[in-house]
């Protein structure tokens, strides 16, 4: 279809369309100056000739005529696919005479009570009917609208009122002095069960979520503006209590505590680099149509779709040329986009925004799932919130160079999981031979043990975990249950009136036992065999008891990323790392070395590829504040449940055969 068209345009004139269009806006520049320089008697006999006739048509109005031609070139320079049709020419004259129209209301009586009809002849023909009918003030308030449609329908833009009435009432709050958290105070509090409101950043997604299929077409586009408009959002002081099978109800920390998004992402002339990607693979032979645009946190992606007979390995060989046309290092192609026929191109933002984690933990999806091992890893190419559910994955790794936010990745995911399930609910088993990254959560009454640092201890605490698994099963099989979900919601029932404390002692209670091991390389160098057969044993089994690994290393190496840990770890994230070897180890395919760091990763839930996202960012003030908002309240719960002083390690024999 795109070679038909080509030979069409080639037929008729010989020029390409493209050429059209810059003789087209050229001859409206041209046209508007001549206008312009007749108006002051620099056009000779025939700028004289036109400036009278124009004045008397247009009145004083005819400096809008040079302004006519100045807006309709613009826009055919501006625009991806710049047309003469009846939409520009119409709208042109809807500008003219509306303007005329203001120009003569406007221009009142003279001191004989007679009209000045400063618009002309045009301009007294619109406006005498529509002042007979409404009076002065409304028919301007009419013209101005259509004034304004008409300027729209020339750029083909949006109207974002939703954009200026927010900076109005910013600019009436900062006049009137009214703080955000004086009006957060006049808020009814919530009580009971009551359900906390509704983000607009909620609302949008569900919205979206709403939407038929024939406007995902348009989504992209309108991102860049829908973010725009998420200025005010409510702060959630308290979250409402929940209430699983295990426990008794669990009040999470109030999001306060958290940091909400920060920043608008900052993506320069998307136009113009349509353009530019659309010309550059012209200039290499391959003829493409722009389709939708899609603006993320970290990156914009634009998509097109090739013509026929067009191989996607010859788009995917053109990536340092179309980053050296962009001006833009480094670009990702994902050729095809997963479920679509198009090509995307995914270029970095100029500025990108920040993801906080407090945003998407008032989203209305993690706050309705009734999943209690539900994460938060960020937001996708569209600026959706994704979330994930441990329960499912089972599993998870994570990998990526020092500095790509591995860590940060890391603490949204254990912070997720303390606002979702109290103590009673989940234990954890941390593990961190760097010392510094994990020992943050050590007062927490989640914890079995103090954050792990000995690798021999390591060891010690994974084989109690598959004892334990072990135990789990013999329980599951008595009660005749196939995973632990079952044995809560058909055996284990809770009883309010029985404080946490007296059923602690209880050995029937299985919370989910969340394991993380921050630093995998440092322990597979001291005990290679011992830890590979520990986490292969526990990957393989554990899920149906509720026992689940996160496994998160900076070296993704063959020797640390075995194949057993990748064939029993289907979920995985790779945050930027070196090199294509490196991106191929984690994911099985490249991509992960063209990432930006801080945060920008590819997560594979092992079901589809990998899908591109913003990891929320929590810093260590935040983990902080949780951390002592736990102890405080739940001081005198914390204990140490399992030992791991005793038992030994042989280098020649795994512990787990």
């Amino acid at each position: 279809m795109a070679k038909k068209k080509k030979n069409d345009d080639r037929e008729s004139s010989g020029l390409k369309s493209q050429t059209k269009h810059g003789i087209v806006a050229i001859v409206f520049f041209v046209l508007a100056l001549f206008f312009l320089m007749s108006k002051f008697n620099m056009a000779g006999v025939a700028g004289d000739f036109v400036s009278e006739k124009l004045n008397l048509l247009l009145g004083i109005g005819d400096i809008l005529l040079p302004a006519l031609f100045i807006l309709l070139g613009t826009s055919f320079i501006k625009s991806q696919t710049p047309d003469i049709g009846w939409r520009s020419m119409i709208s042109a004259v809807m500008f003219l005479l509306s303007s005329l129209g203001i120009i003569d209301i406007a221009s009142g009586v003279n001191a004989e009570g007679v009209s000045r009809h400063a618009g002309g002849l045009f301009g007294e023909i619109l406006s005498t009917p529509l002042a007979a009918l409404f009076d002065i003030y409304a028919s301007i308030i009419f013209l101005g609208a259509l004034l304004i449609i008409s300027i729209l329908v020339i750029f083909n833009e949006e109207l974002e009122l939703a954009v200026f009435f927010t900076k109005v009432w910013n600019m009436i709050r900062k006049v009137l002095g009214i703080r955000e958290k004086d009006v957060e105070e006049e808020l009814p509090e919530d009580k009971g069960e009551t359900q906390p409101p509704e983000s607009p950043l909620s609302r949008r997604q569900e919205q979206e979520e709403d939407a038929s299929p024939d406007r995902e077409r348009k989504e992209g586009l309108d991102k860049r503006k829908k973010s725009e408009q998420e200025d005010e959002e409510i702060e959630f002081k308290k979250l409402k209590p929940r209430t699983y099978n295990l426990s008794t109800n669990y009040t999470p920390p109030p999001l306060s505590l958290l940091e909400e998004d920060q920043g608008k992402p900052n993506t320069g002339d998307i136009k113009a680099n349509a353009n530019i990607i659309k010309r550059t693979l012209a200039n290499f032979g391959i003829e493409v149509e722009m389709d939708e645009i899609t603006v993320g946190p970290t990156v914009t992606r634009y998509a097109l779709k090739p013509a026929e007979g067009v191989k996607l390995s010859r788009i995917l060989a053109l990536t340092n040329d179309l980053a050296l046309a962009l001006a833009a290092h480094p670009i990702r192609i994902e050729a095809p986009i997963p479920g679509k026929s198009l090509v995307g191109i995914e270029i970095p933002n100029r500025s990108k925004s920040l993801v906080g984690l407090a945003t998407l933990l008032a989203d209305i999806k993690f706050q309705n799932s009734t999943k209690p091992l539900t994460i938060a890893l960020g937001r996708n190419i569209s600026g959706r919130s994704v979330f994930g559910n441990l329960a499912k994955m089972p599993h998870a790794l994570v990998a990526g160079t020092t500095g790509s936010g591995k860590s940060v990745a890391i603490h949204a995911m254990i912070t997720s999981l303390l606002y979702r399930n109290g103590p009673d609910d989940l234990k954890l088993i941390l593990i961190d031979p760097k010392r510094v990254e994990l020992t943050l959560y050590n007062n927490i009454p989640h914890l079995l043990t103090p954050v792990i640092t000995d690798a021999k201890k390591t060891i010690l605490a994974l084989k109690w975990a598959a004892k334990e698994m072990n135990r789990r099963y013999d329980i599951l099989e008595a009660e005749s249950v196939r995973d632990v979900e079952s044995y809560h919601n058909n055996i284990y029932k809770t009883t309010p009136s029985v404080p946490s404390s007296e059923r602690r002692g209880n050995p029937d209670r299985l919370p989910y036992i969340v394991i993380i091991i921050d630093e995998l390389a440092d322990i597979m160098s001291s005990y290679p065999r011992e830890l590979e057969s520990a986490i292969v044993r526990l990957a393989q089994m554990s899920r149906a008891v509720g026992i689940h690994l996160i496994l998160s290393t900076q070296r993704p190496e063959v020797n640390i990323i075995t194949g057993l840990i990748k064939a029993n770890i289907p979920a995985r994230i790779a945050l930027k790392v070196s090199s294509q070897i490196d991106s191929r180890t984690i994911l099985d395919i490249g991509g992960a070395e063209k990432l930006l760091g801080a945060g920008d990763m590819l997560y594979s839930s092992g079901e589809a590829q990998p899908e591109r996202l913003q990891s929320a960012f929590i810093s260590e003030t935040e983990v902080k504040k949780v951390v002592k908002y736990l102890a405080d309240e739940y001081k005198d719960e914390i204990s140490e449940e399992i030992a791991l002083t005793s038992g030994s390690i042989s280098a020649d024999k795994s512990i787990f055969e």
